[in-house]
C-alpha cells in the first residue's frame, strides 16, 4: 500500500555515530523537502480548527511592519548561515538549533494543549500534596492519638520526602527519560497515598505519606523540563507560565474538597473498634484523583523527542515529531501539510556505549546491578557538572533565588494561619470565666462547661453526666463523693486538686489530666480508650477558608506573568515581584486583626506567584537538555529544604513576636530579588 509520507523516510548516517541533518533538500543547513513556503508553515499556529488565514490581510503590511512568519524565516536563515559559517559550533548546539526549526514547523496546537492538561494535572497533584496533611491533621491527631512531636514529624516528613523525590527523579529523568520517570513517580504517589487513607496506626500512616511524598516530589522538575521540550522559543515562556496555574488549582481543589468532606462525619464507616474510616480519610482518597488522572493521560503521551535525540534514539524521535506535526496541522484543517524533515543530527554519547557494553555481559542479576550502579554514577556526575566552570555561576544565582523565595513563601504560609489562630486564642482567652471558692452540693451538671477556670472550689455529692468539658481548668479544688460519667474533654485539666471517694465511669479523663492531684479512694471504670474527633473545634472552617483565599489570590499573579513574561522579560518579572513581595511582608507590621492578615496574605501570594513562574521558566532555559531535569530537581530539593527551615523558624515565633519573621522574610526577598536582576535574559535563547 502506498505511504503518503514515503518521501520522508528517516535516514541515519551509515558510518557515523550520529544521524546527519542538513544534506540536500535545497535549504542551507538542514534537510527539508520544501513543498510550502515559510509563510505557510505557521500560518495557523494560533488559529482554531479550519480557520484559513490566507484570506486575511496582515494589518501591518502597509505600515512597513514585517510579518511574523517573515521574521521567523529570517531568524531561521540567520541560524542556518551561522551553522555553515561557524566551524566552532558543537554538535549539541547544532542539534538545538535544528530542533527549534523542527518545532516551529510542527507548530503549536492540539498536541501541546493535550499535553498541557495531562502535565497540569500532575502539577496540580503536587499542589494538593502540600495541603493534604495540614488539612487532615486536626482530625488525624485525634483519630490516631498523635502527640505534639508526632504532629510535627508528620508535617515535616511531607517536605523532606518531596525534597528527596525532587533530587532523585530529576536526576533520573535526564538519564532514563522524562515520561518514564514521571509515570513511575505518579504511580508511587497514587499507591501509597491510597494506602495511607486506610492506615490505622501512626507509624504506617507516616511511612505511607513518606513514600507518597517521594513519588510526588518528582513532578515539578520533570513536568517543566518535559513540557518545555515540546514548545517553540516564542511560546515557551508564556505557556510554561500558564502551566504554573495548575499548582494554584491544586490548592483550590484541596481547600474546597477538604471544606466539603472533612466536617461531614457521616461520610465514613467502622468495622468494630479496630478499623475506623472517618471523613478525613475520604478526603485523602479524593486528593489522589489529580495524580491518577495525570497518570492515565501519560499512557497516551510520547517521550520527549529532544531527550531521545540526546540519547541517539533517532527513529523514535522522528516518529514522535511527525506525530506532533500531523496532529497539530490536522486539527487546524490542513492535513495535507507534510512533515518534511529527513535528517537529524543527534550525537551518540560515550555514556550510551558504556552502558550497552557493561549491560550485555553476566547473569541477569549482575547486569541489573551493573546497570543500576552505572546509572547512579552518571546521575551523580551530572549533578557535579552543574558546578562546572560553565554553569557554576548560574547554579549559584538560581540556588540563592530559589532558597530565598521558598524560605519566605513557605515560612509566611505557615505563619499566616498560625497568627490567625493566635489572635483567635487570645480573643477566646479574654472571654474566660473565672470562679473563685464556689461550693456546689448535690447538683447535677447536665450542661457543657467551656472556657472556665475554677479555683479553690468545693464539689460535694455532685454528678457530671453526659457533658463535654472544653478548655476547663480546676485548680486547688475538692471533689468528694462525686460521679463523672460519659465525659468528653478537650484541653481540660485538674491541677493540685483533692479527689475523694469519686467515680469516673466511661470518661476520657486519663492520668495525665490530673496534675499533682491527691487521689483518695477514687475509682476509674471503663475509661474510653483511644482518641475521639471533636466536630466543634478540630475542624474550624477558617483553616480551609484561609488556604482557599491564599490559593485563589495566586490567579492574578499567574495571569500577569503569563501575559508579560515575553514582553517584559523573565528577569524583571522575578526581580520586581520579589521586591514587591518584600514590601508586602513589611506591611505585616500594620496587621492587628484577622481580616488584615488575610488581606496581606492574599496580596503576598498573588505577587509571589509571578516570581515563582519566572523562576521556573528561567530554570528551564538556563540549562542544557542533558542537565535540565537534574538542575531543576536539585534546585527544587533546595526549595523544599528552605520550606522546612522557613516554616519551622517562623512558627516558633508565633505568640512571641512578629518582628523577627517579618524581617527575615523581608531580607530574604530583597536578597533574592537583587540577585535575580543579575540573571541573563533568556527570552530569545534556544533550548540547548
Amino acid at each position: 500500500m502506498a505511504d503518503p509520507y514515503q518521501n520522508n523516510i528517516y535516514h541515519q548516517g551509515g558510518g557515523d555515530s550520529y544521524g546527519t541533518y542538513g544534506e540536500g533538500g535545497g535549504h542551507d543547513g538542514y534537510g527539508y523537502q520544501a513543498d510550502y513556503s515559510p509563510q505557510d508553515e505557521d500560518a495557523a499556529s494560533d488559529a482554531t480548527e479550519g480557520h484559513d488565514e490566507e484570506d486575511q490581510m496582515y494589518e501591518g503590511e502597509y505600515q512597513g511592519i514585517p510579518h511574523p512568519d517573515e521574521v521567523k524565516a529570517a531568524q531561521r536563515a540567520a541560524r542556518a548561515k551561522d551553522r555553515t559559517a561557524g566551524s566552532a559550533v558543537s554538535e549539541l548546539e547544532e542539534l538545538a538549533e535544528q530542533y527549534e526549526d523542527i518545532m516551529e514547523d510542527c507548530g503549536h496546537g492540539r498536541f501541546q494543549w493535550t499535553l498541557f492538561i495531562v502535565l497540569g494535572l500532575a502539577l496540580m497533584a503536587d499542589g494538593v500534596e502540600c495541603f493534604v496533611v495540614a488539612f487532615v491533621l486536626p482530625s488525624a491527631e485525634k483519630d490516631l492519638c498523635l502527640s505534639n512531636a508526632e504532629k510535627g514529624m508528620l508535617g515535616l516528613v511531607v517536605f523532606l520526602s518531596m525534597m528527596v523525590g525532587a533530587f532523585l527523579w530529576g536526576g533520573l529523568a535526564d538519564k532514563v527519560g522524562r515520561r518514564r520517570c514521571l509515570k513511575v513517580a505518579l504511580a508511587i504517589n497514587c499507591i501509597f497515598a491510597f494506602l495511607s487513607s486506610f492506615a490505622q496506626d501512626y507509624g504506617f500512616f507516616l511511612f505511607f505519606r513518606l513514600l507518597s511524598g517521594i513519588g510526588i516530589g518528582g513532578t515539578v522538575p520533570i513536568v517543566y523540563s518535559y513540557f518545555s521540550e515540546f514548545l517553540q522559543m516564542d511560546k515557551r515562556g508564556e505557556h510554561l507560565s500558564w502551566l504554573c496555574m495548575f499548582w494554584m488549582i491544586g490548592g483550590i481543589y484541596a481547600s474546597f474538597t477538604a471544606w466539603g468532606i472533612i466536617p461531614r462525619y457521616g461520610w465514613g464507616f467502622s468495622m468494630g473498634t479496630e478499623f475506623q474510616f472517618h471523613s478525613w480519610r475520604v478526603f485523602v482518597l479524593v486528593a489522589v484523583l489529580p495524580a491518577v488522572s495525570s497518570l492515565i493521560g501519560l499512557l497516551f503521551m510520547p517521550e520527549s523527542p529532544r531527550f531521545l535525540l540526546e540519547n541517539a534514539k533517532h527513529d523514535e524521535a522522528w516518529m514522535i515529531l511527525k506525530r506532533i506535526h500531523d496532529t497539530n496541522w490536522r486539527a487546524k484543517g490542513q492535513p495535507e501539510k507534510v512533515f518534511t524533515v529527513t535528517h537529524i543530527k543527534a550525537p551518540k554519547t560515550a555514556e550510551d556505549e558504556f552502558i550497552e557494553i557493561q549491560s550485555a555481559t553476566g547473569t541477569p542479576i549482575q547486569r541489573w546491578a551493573v546497570r543500576s550502579l552505572t546509572l547512579c554514577k552518571l546521575v551523580l556526575r551530572n549533578v557535579a557538572s552543574l558546578f562546572s566552570a560553565e554553569l557554576r555561576l548560574a547554579t549559584l544565582f538560581m540556588a540563592v533565588i530559589w532558597f530565598c523565595i521558598a524560605f519566605s513563601y513557605y515560612g509566611l504560609s505557615v505563619w499566616f494561619p498560625d497568627m490567625i489562630k493566635q489572635l483567635q486564642y487570645e480573643e477566646y482567652e479574654a472571654k474566660v470565666k473565672t470562679f473563685h471558692r464556689e461550693r456546689v452540693e448535690n447538683f447535677h451538671f447536665n450542661f457543657s462547661l467551656e472556657n472556665q477556670i475554677h479555683i479553690e472550689g468545693e464539689y460535694i455529692r455532685d454528678k457530671f453526666i453526659s457533658i463535654e468539658m472544653k478548655s476547663v481548668k480546676f485548680e486547688d479544688s475538692l471533689f468528694e463523693d462525686c460521679r463523672f460519667e460519659d465525659i468528653r474533654s478537650t484541653d481540660t485539666v485538674f491541677e493540685n486538686c483533692t479527689i475523694r471517694s469519686t467515680v469516673f465511669y466511661n470518661t476520657d479523663l486519663w492520668e495525665e489530666k490530673f496534675i499533682d492531684c491527691r487521689m483518695e479512694n477514687a475509682t476509674f471504670e471503663h475509661n474510653k480508650h483511644g482518641c475521639h474527633l471533636d466536630a466543634m473545634r478540630e475542624n474550624d472552617v477558617l483553616i480551609y477558608l484561609v488556604s482557599f483565599l491564599g490559593s485563589l489570590a495566586v490567579l492574578p499573579g499567574n495571569i500577569i506573568s503569563a501575559l508579560f513574561v515575553e514582553k517584559v522579560g523573565r528577569v524583571k518579572i522575578i526581580g520586581g515581584s520579589m521586591l514587591i513581595s518584600a514590601g508586602c511582608s513589611f506591611l505585616l507590621f500594620l496587621s492587628f486583626s484577622q481580616a488584615a492578615i488575610i488581606v496581606l496574605q492574599c496580596l503576598f501570594c498573588g505577587v509571589s506567584a509571578a516570581a515563582w513562574n519566572g523562576i521556573q521558566v528561567v530554570t528551564v532555559e538556563l540549562y542544557p537538555a542533558s542537565k535540565r531535569a537534574t538542575a531543576f530537581g536539585l534546585l527544587n530539593a533546595l526549595c523544599k529544604l528552605a520550606a522546612v527551615l522557613g516554616s519551622s523558624i517562623f512558627a516558633s515565633f508565633v505568640g512571641i513576636t512578629k518582628a523577627i519573621p517579618i524581617l527575615l522574610s523581608f531580607s530574604a526577598l530583597v536578597c533574592g530579588g537583587l540577585v535575580a536582576l543579575k540573571l541573563p535574559d533568556t527570552r530569545q535563547k534556544i533550548l540547548h
